[in-house]
């Protein structure tokens, strides 16, 4: 689908530098080589800029700070008042078209599928082959089942979520509205509960809760939810969590809260609003994180953090400027236990 630069740009709230007639059908990368004719992409890292005075793209999206140090020739602009943000806007306002071509087509019921005789499913919901609706279930309007979806009963899943092949939703979970659940996310599986006992083995305690996902969550692939021991495991409002993420039972998760893969929560851990956690990550359960933390990449948090708006890194997690002097030390030992030994030598030397 084509679209002109004064079309792109009355979308973006963005003034046209050039030729407002060009028409553009492709997204591209700055730095990409030989982008084809019809191309637009974005510059808003400086260290990109000398590829804005080479590049064949059509269009290139700019921030209204950019003063270009040599002339352009080869391209036309759009002038916004950030240019990621723009972009982003624009693959938004595209995957929109996208899904309304293709995702919002998908209606019915597929066979072979089971849909139990007690579900709900409200208009224009699809349930994709092989996919399992359990007893008492609801699907809100819109709702897309992919195939080979598992959903037990007693699930609520509100309006224009949709659930990618292979996840897995058990018994009594209830899920918000425009949800996305890719491939393999397993939402409410048994909680890691087990009391040792005076020989040494463990008894399994019931988890005999359930998770609570609220609207606009996003979940990558192959990420677990556990539900709760008792009461709920809850991701609230717009949290959006990355591949491979371990959700441990009774966590509860604040709104508008980003993890990325391969961060693993231990029980009844509660990250509140805002936050960023780095990948790879370790969140001991039983504690708390305050609005707004920015959690580094392997961090390993292993105490509440009660001052909001803070950055830690490291293990165990210490503020990020304590952390990076402390790194600066670390990488000078060899030449400080160098100087340690001159110094003991000169002092055995001197007593003898």
């Amino acid at each position: 689908m084509k679209f002109t630069i004064a079309q792109i740009a009355a979308i973006l709230g963005g003034k046209v530098q050039g030729d407002e007639n060009i028409t553009v059908d492709k997204l591209g990368k700055i730095d990409e080589s030989n982008l084809p004719e019809g191309s637009i992409c974005f510059l808003s890292n400086m260290k990109y800029e000398h590829y804005i005075y080479t590049t064949n793209a059509s269009v290139v999206i700019v921030g209204e700070n950019f003063i270009p140090k040599n002339e352009i020739k080869n391209t036309n602009l759009i002038v916004v008042k950030d240019a990621y943000s723009g972009f982003t806007q624009l693959l938004q306002e595209y995957d929109k078209i996208i899904t309304a071509q293709t995702l919002h087509k998908k209606i019915g019921i597929e066979n072979p599928a089971f849909v139990a005789s007690s579900a709900v499913l409200e208009k224009n919901v699809y349930v994709g082959a092989f996919a399992y609706i359990g007893e008492n279930t609801k699907l809100g309007e819109n709702v897309k089942i992919f195939p080979h979806v598992y959903i037990g009963e007693n699930v609520i899943i509100e309006a224009n979520t949709v659930l990618y092949s292979g996840v897995k939703v058990y018994p009594n979970t209830t899920i918000g509205k425009n949800c996305i659940f890719h491939s393999g996310v397993i939402i409410g599986a048994e909680g890691f509960g087990f009391a040792p006992q005076k020989d040494g083995s463990y008894k399994n305690i019931p988890q005999l809760g359930n998770v609570i996902i609220e609207d606009d969550v996003c979940i990558g692939a192959n990420t677990t939810v556990d539900r709760a021991t008792i009461g709920s495991t809850i991701l609230k409002k717009g949290v959006k969590l990355d591949n491979l993420i371990q959700v441990g039972h009774n966590v509860e998760i604040g709104e508008h809260t980003v993890i990325a893969a391969q961060v693993g929560i231990a029980g009844s851990a509660k990250i509140g609003k805002y936050c960023a956690i780095g990948g790879q990550s370790g969140i001991a359960g039983h504690i708390e994180i305050a609005n707004k933390t920015r959690v580094g990449g392997k961090t390993g948090v292993n105490a509440t953090i009660t001052e909001e708006n803070t950055t830690v890194q490291g293990y165990p997690a210490q503020s990020y400027i304590g952390f990076m002097k402390s790194s600066a030390l670390f990488r000078k030992l060899p030449e400080l236990n160098k100087k340690i030994e001159e110094l003991e030598k000169k002092l055995n030397d001197s007593t003898k």
